[in-house]
């Protein structure tokens, strides 16, 4: 049992209670109330009437206690994130404004969507607030027993009165237009606890809100780079059907077709590690292009550099109808050249830049990736002319031992895999590749 829960002795016990349990048990369940609710007016008047078994006066107080304290909280957490939730017809602004407009359902129900209270103390305050109305509310109901009063006691504590004041919530409003000005305060700890302590739905807004502001043209550099800076810390806490939302916008810049704005677009995902949840379009819109240049630019080691670089965002997620070309181009960028040089004393030449990248690549390998890599052994004329050197054959073979480790067990063409991996079957191999 919690530190924070009441032991109550069977009913059946509690039916025989004496005054000095009662006594006993009201003091622990004191012992409980956060030390700054203990002067409450209700609370005191509670402890008043029981000792003279005013049961009824003693629900009711302790009701009032809760709806007071519920009210402070609520005011503390965001009072504007109250009224945006509930939408009463008017703007709740001081704590008269609760008395006079705001019911004590609605004052449950808007605790619990901004996150004052949780799932399950809305279910059991609906159920004190209700045994509230029957014996405090109605003089004509049966007089409430010891342990009716002991009960509400117990739940009003348990849910309100022992928990401490809830963490504010930001305005999201202000909280973007802080973000475009120097006096953002860069602190990882700081944003994660703003940031992720907000309700999912204001989560989805802050999100789509940043990135619409990251993708504005007329968007200040600094803006720019304390979104960089906060987005991905926001994207760990955003539920994966916002995350996938977010990043389909894409699709409509494409089809709006600013280049700048697409650019920032990707840029935004990119940083928030998103791009696992670009549609089939957009991956096409932005990986085509870098296979493109890539395959134009074989052998010039700066640009293969950059292109394999830009590639490897997309290592897990290149689409089927593109993954013959780019198997084929990183399989040959791999594997490089031989040549000769009046300044290195060597003719093994490759991108050393791409080369570090491209064994993780193969890593992410499937039996389709695998059946691209040996359709470009068998099929590309310059990867067989390469590989009849021993050098490069060295490099295609470091490629076929991760691929053999990708593929499932009973992959179709192994056994080919396994002749390039094995340096006494390199006879075996080649005649393998023949036509």
């Amino acid at each position: 049992m919690g530190s924070n829960e009441i032991s109550l002795k069977p009913s059946t016990e509690i039916a025989n209670v004496t005054s000095d349990d009662v006594h006993s048990i009201i003091k622990k369940t004191l012992l409980n109330v956060r030390e700054d609710m203990l002067d409450n007016p209700y609370i005191e008047e509670a402890l008043r009437v029981l000792p003279v078994s005013g049961y009824r006066s003693a629900i009711g107080a302790f009701w009032n206690a809760v709806v007071d304290d519920l009210r402070n909280k609520i005011m503390f957490r965001s009072i504007s994130l109250f009224n945006k939730e509930m939408q009463l017809g008017r703007e709740i602004k001081t704590y008269e404004d609760f008395q006079n407009y705001v019911n004590d359902d609605q004052l449950i129900e808007g605790a619990y969507k901004i996150g004052v209270i949780g799932w399950e103390a809305s279910k059991v305050l609906r159920h004190a607030k209700e045994t509230r109305h029957i014996f405090s509310g109605h003089p004509k109901s049966s007089d409430p027993s010891i342990i009716k009063v002991l009960a509400v006691m117990d739940d009003c504590v348990k849910y309100v009165l022992n928990e401490e004041y809830p963490m504010q919530i930001i305005d999201i409003d202000e909280y973007i237009t802080l973000m475009s000005t120097e006096d953002y305060d860069r602190n990882a700890i700081g944003i994660e606890n703003a940031l992720g302590d907000l309700p999912d739905r204001y989560k989805n807004e802050l999100a789509n809100k940043l990135f619409t502001a990251y993708i504005h043209q007329n968007s200040s550099t600094i803006l720019r780079s304390n979104i960089e800076f906060s987005s991905p810390i926001l994207w760990k806490v955003l539920p994966k059907e916002v995350k996938i939302q977010i990043v389909r916008r894409i699709d409509q810049e494409i089809t709006r077709g600013n280049s700048t704005s697409i650019e920032l677009a990707f840029s935004f995902i990119k940083n928030v590690g998103g791009n696992v949840y670009l549609s089939l379009n957009s991956k096409k819109y932005i990986v085509e292009p870098i296979i493109n240049e890539l395959e134009a630019n074989l052998d010039v080691f700066n640009i293969e550099d950059k292109c394999v670089k830009e590639l490897e965002r997309f290592e897990s997620s290149i689409p089927v109808d593109l993954l013959p070309r780019y198997v084929n181009a990183l399989t040959q960028t791999y594997v490089g050249h031989i040549g000769g040089s009046a300044y290195f004393a060597r003719t093994d030449f490759f991108s050393d830049g791409a080369s570090v990248r491209i064994p993780g690549m193969f890593e992410k390998f499937d039996d389709t990736a695998a059946d691209a890599f040996i359709n470009a052994i068998k099929t590309n004329r310059r990867l067989k002319q390469r590989i009849s050197n021993s050098a490069k054959m060295r490099r295609l073979r470091s490629l076929g031992n991760i691929v053999l480790e990708r593929v499932s067990e009973n992959y179709h063409d192994k056994q080919l895999l396994m002749y390039l991996v094995d340096e006494t079957k390199e006879r075996e191999f080649f005649e393998a590749i023949k036509g």
